[in-house]
């Protein structure tokens, strides 16, 4: 009986397997206030010397402003945010085991600082013209944030088997209940 009810604990991942909890801002959010950093959230506590991080934006720019701190389970990394557009927050980790683990979360600023802070060369008149010429500016769309198939490492599989399984015994347990019941009851 012991046995059973110790398979109907929940299952916990491995404590030597990590995997992303959550992240700030959140996977596929749309902010429209840059944040001042980039926080990633995992099971198990990070090892600096074999966690990266990287932040880039729009056009492949980079946007970390500085290196990662660390924080048990946490690692944050400054934001330096550009144009407006997709950011990408790769990251990859060696677990306990020592089996790398690799993702990323992407999240959309909606507003946005121009990429170069130089000022734009401005028009001059041309004495000679006659009139003035008006420019048309080419039209802007906005990255559309595509979703990443996620991995076999962070998508938590394992959990579905294990809630089957659990499910399973369940089953199989009260049908025995059921069936001695009924043999007590005729015996």
């Amino acid at each position: 009986m012991a046995f059973g009810v110790s398979l109907l604990m929940p299952a916990v991942p491995a404590a030597a397997h990590n995997q992303l909890t959550g992240s700030s801002p959140r996977d596929g959010a749309r902010v429209a206030e840059a944040p001042e950093r980039v926080e990633l959230r995992f099971l198990a506590r990070l090892d600096e010397d074999t966690t990266k991080v990287t932040v880039t934006g729009p056009d492949n720019v980079d946007a970390a402003g500085g290196e990662p701190r660390f924080s048990g389970n946490r690692v944050s990394v400054p934001f330096t945010p550009g144009t407006a557009g997709l950011y990408v927050v790769g990251y990859r980790l060696v677990s306990g085991d020592g089996h790398p683990i690799t993702g990323e979360v992407r999240f959309t600023l909606t507003t946005g600082t121009p990429a170069d802070p130089t000022p734009e060369p401005t028009a001059t008149a041309d004495p000679t013209a006659t009139g003035t010429a008006a420019s048309t500016p080419a039209p802007v769309t906005p990255e559309a944030a595509t979703p990443m198939p996620m991995s076999d490492e962070s998508s938590g599989g394992g959990w579905w088997w294990a809630a089957v399984a659990a499910l399973l015994l369940l089953a199989v347990l009260a049908t025995a209940r059921l069936i001695r019941r009924r043999a007590a009851r005729r015996g």
